[in-house]
């Protein structure tokens, strides 16, 4: 898959079937859209591209408002790249494209890139004020050479697949319900950072994680989980997402205890995937107290995640 970082005039001088999209999350609903977008290119022999922006649109659309992303840019890259499209356009979003018509924008596309088809989502919109809905985009396509198709929601058990409703499972620490929507684990993935050293100090170390703050953080609790080293080697952990209120603490963190390993993984960037919530985060009266309960979870944990129990 070739990145390219703008629209480039020029960009691709193959026919081109094209989908577009914000793509937060890279969800089940955005699978679809981009394997189709995929399969249509590889039928007609074609180039398949995904055209998506940096920063989020909602950074320059709602200033100063959290994003609560459900992936940072590089898990977006890592999970549209498993689709296999030939081209992926991180286009930047700036507040003069903000204010471009959907006519302006689709012009410049098709300056970068001799589009034939675009795929979308039936609720898709762009350009100034989202005037250019599927109707006018189609307008704009007999103008400009291309057909638009519109692909309907994706639902799992009824219920329609989109980046808000997957945000809300997250927030309420359902993330086993937002996996099944995204169609994998939900994931974190931060470099890990020196912390206070407690995990330790009470015999389960953990990697402190800075996760991106435009990234949506999961309630407050206890997860099993499985984490990426740098090498892609997966070692199941238990991960705790909270501020440690045993221990007066006041800032939110992400620390993963990684069973039956040892290493140095201090300033090296690790992949938490989570599978489950164990607990909610509460205050232990003793520090002994805390530590029998570290120990029931890593042997929930282990039983979830089929490992057997440590000797």
């Amino acid at each position: 898959m070739q990145i390219a970082r703008d629209l480039t005039p020029g960009l691709a001088n193959r026919a081109t079937v094209l989908t577009i999209g914000r793509f937060d999350g890279v969800h089940l609903g955005h699978q679809q859209l981009i394997r189709t977008t995929v399969e249509r290119a590889r039928a007609l022999d074609m180039l398949s591209a995904v055209l998506t922006w940096e920063p989020h649109p909602r950074a320059v659309l709602q200033p100063g408002q959290p994003l609560q992303l459900l992936s940072d840019l590089d898990e977006k890259i890592e999970q549209i790249r498993r689709l296999e499209p030939d081209l992926l356009v991180i286009a930047p979003f700036t507040p003069a494209i903000r204010n471009l018509t959907a006519a302006e924008y689709m012009a410049r596309i098709v300056a970068a890139m001799p589009v034939r088809e675009i795929w979308v989502g039936e609720d898709f919109a762009m350009g100034r004020g989202r005037e250019g809905d599927i109707p006018r985009l189609m307008e704009i396509g007999r103008e400009l050479g291309f057909a638009v198709g519109a692909l309907s929601k994706y639902t799992v058990a009824g219920i329609p697949v989109s980046s808000s409703r997957i945000r809300e499972l997250v927030l309420a620490g359902n993330v086993a319900g937002a996996g099944a929507l995204l169609g994998r684990p939900f994931a974190l993935r931060g470099v890990v950072t020196r912390g206070d050293g407690r995990g330790r100090q009470i015999g389960f170390p953990t990697a402190n994680v800075q996760v991106s703050s435009d990234v949506v953080l999961p309630a407050n609790g206890v997860y099993a989980c499985r984490a990426y080293l740098p090498d892609s080697t997966m070692v199941p952990a238990v991960t705790n997402i909270g501020v440690r209120p045993t221990f007066a603490g006041t800032q939110r963190v992400v620390e993963a205890h990684l069973l039956d390993w040892q290493g140095d993984l201090y300033d090296q960037p690790l992949r938490l995937e989570l599978l489950i919530r164990l607990r909610n985060e509460r205050k232990f009266n003793s520090v002994d107290d805390l530590v029998a309960q570290i120990t029931s979870d890593v042997a929930e944990a282990r039983a979830i995640l089929g490992l057997e129990t440590s000797s």
